[in-house]
């Protein structure tokens, strides 16, 4: 199938993207973010407003210095004081100087806001517009006129809001955003809408979604098979209320469900890479079931369902996950079949014959474990090493003897307390040491640490990165089983372990083990490879 034609990607997640409630990005954080947009091969990026805000005056100035390849960047502003002309205005003034070649401006399209927002008759916002964008191309820019409300105004008082997109044409717009901006449109309307405006205008259109209706991709879709060149939108979705269509869907399902060009093909394998760290800038996990990027999006766990994958990829998986940066993973559960034992024993490197009794016992433990608590979803480091034990392959890298946990608080107004002790057996030596934390869960880790770094320095790379519990529905208060997950990292690879009990401090100490042993699980077959390598 041959492809179709290009449709442009311009990026707001700086500016809109930061309008999230829970999204705050520093002067770094919008750096690192603009170079990653660049390598993916966006077409514009959007770097924020910079008459509103000091830190986006200054992203600017210092991005011109960096010299993106691929991405142009955009200034945003708004159409012109209603009572200013439009070289009396210090926002307009600052973007007709600021050195970069494009300007977004945002205008009412709306009777609604130009009566109770603005303030304005309707004669004068037309004026407004007009003026804004014949001034902003007298000091060389191009403009793209954002029609804010479009939806909402076309619904309400359409030939008015044609009249809008009439006078930013006229003025020389050279490409108008129709902007869902309450996030309310209906795939109906955004279909008529966008057929009617681009049957009226011989201009270039580009469409603005929100999220409130969970529609803003979808809505983004129609309008490019109405003839929509452009589609603005944020990496994941971030933006005010319910966010703004998110590239990291609409992106992919421009190219590889239906055939646009955007980006680079090649690039693509780049999306769930910048997901991820735009997740990680602004400090949250990321969103497991979001599509294509996703750890779920490709994630396999009833036993028919992995049985079919795993014959042929394309029974349960719409797109290679690959294509996208991601990965397929089978998922260990009480609902798994012997098919994905032995998978999950392939990927681990071990070897287990599909008649074999071991994988029936694995499975039979499994579903055992599950029914007592246990979730091997996200702590697949915990399943490898029931498998490894189930074989007869677990090593004991060191022998536990005790420990104590003592957690003390003196007053009211102090802070509690907390102290492990620990003994262990590593390498023919005991070790018994101690350690303060905060909270009983991080001394006990922090004296385990303590206790095996002299045998096992490397020990020393792995951090703690996420750590969840979860009170198992038993009836019993605060007596009742608990599941730890435990989320760690060496700096190159993740792995999850679990553990469970009625009590927090024995499931965490559960989940540490394994956690520890995975890790040094992990550096002994690393060695043993190198040394296969190396002839020895």
């Amino acid at each position: 199938m041959s492809q179709k034609r290009q449709i442009l990607i311009y990026d707001t997640t700086l500016r809109d993207g930061s309008q999230s409630e829970d999204v705050n990005f520093s002067f770094e954080d919008k750096l690192r973010i603009a170079e990653k947009v660049d390598e993916l091969g966006i077409q514009y990026l959007e770097g924020g407003w910079p008459s509103a805000n000091p830190k986006d005056l200054k992203f600017f100035r210092q991005i011109l210095g960096l010299g993106l390849k691929r991405t142009r960047l955009v200034a945003f502003g708004s159409t012109v004081k209603k009572d200013l002309t439009p070289g009396k205005d210090p926002q307009l003034s600052l973007l007709g100087k600021l050195p970069v070649k494009i300007v977004s401006i945002v205008g009412k399209t709306w009777e609604l806001h130009i009566r109770e927002v603005l303030r304005a008759g309707l004669d004068q916002n037309l004026r407004m517009i007009a003026d804004t964008i014949d001034y902003l191309r007298q000091q060389g820019k191009q403009v793209f006129f954002d029609a804010e409300h479009f939806f909402d105004g076309y619904r309400d008082s359409r030939s008015y809001t044609l009249d809008c997109l009439a006078r930013a044409f006229e003025a020389g717009a050279e490409l108008i955003c129709l902007c869902d901006t309450n996030g309310g449109a209906m795939p109906g309307e955004v279909v008529r809408s966008c057929q009617e405006v681009i049957r009226i205008f011989p201009a270039r259109f580009g469409i603005h979604s929100h999220n409130d209706c969970g529609l803003a991709v979808a809505n983004s879709i129609l309008a490019v098979e109405q003839g929509v060149e452009m589609v603005q939108g944020t990496i994941n979705g971030f933006g005010e209320r319910c966010g703004n269509a998110d590239l990291c869907a609409l992106i992919p399902d421009l190219m590889l469900k239906l055939n646009y060009r955007a980006i680079p093909v090649g690039n693509l394998k780049q999306l769930r890479e910048i997901s991820h760290l735009v997740w990680e800038l602004v400090n949250r996990p990321p969103e497991n079931h979001q599509p294509f990027v996703g750890d779920s999006a490709f994630a396999h766990k009833g036993g028919q369902h992995t049985d079919a994958v795993l014959k042929n990829s394309r029974t349960y998986e719409h797109i290679d996950p690959a294509r996208v940066g991601n990965r397929r993973r089978i998922l260990i559960s009480d609902q798994a079949g012997r098919s994905t034992v032995l998978y999950k024993a392939r990927e681990a490197g071990l070897r287990l014959d599909a008649q074999s009794p071991i994988a029936r016992m694995i499975l039979k433990e499994v579903k055992k474990l599950e029914r007592r608590g246990y979730q091997f979803d996200g702590a697949e480091a915990s399943f490898e090493l029931l498998m490894k034990k189930a074989i007869g392959k677990r090593k004991r890298f060191f022998n536990f003897k005790g420990f104590r946990v003592i957690d003390e608080k003196r007053s009211e107004d102090k802070v509690p307390r907390a102290e492990a002790t620990i003994m262990v057996e590593a390498e023919g030596a005991v070790e018994h040491t101690a350690a303060s934390g905060v909270g009983p869960v991080n001394a006990l880790d922090a004296a385990l640490r303590k206790a095996l770094e002299r045998f096992y320095p490397r020990l020393k790379e792995v951090s703690l990165v996420d750590y969840k519990v979860r009170v198992l529905p038993a009836g019993l208060g605060t007596a009742s089983l608990v599941r730890v997950l435990i989320e760690s990292t060496d700096g190159k690879d993740h792995w999850g372990t679990v553990g469970v009990s009625d009590n927090i401090i024995e499931a965490s100490w559960q989940a540490l083990i394994d956690s520890i042993d995975y890790k040094l699980y992990k550096d002994e077959k690393r060695r043993a490879r190198k040394k296969f390598r190396q002839g020895e």
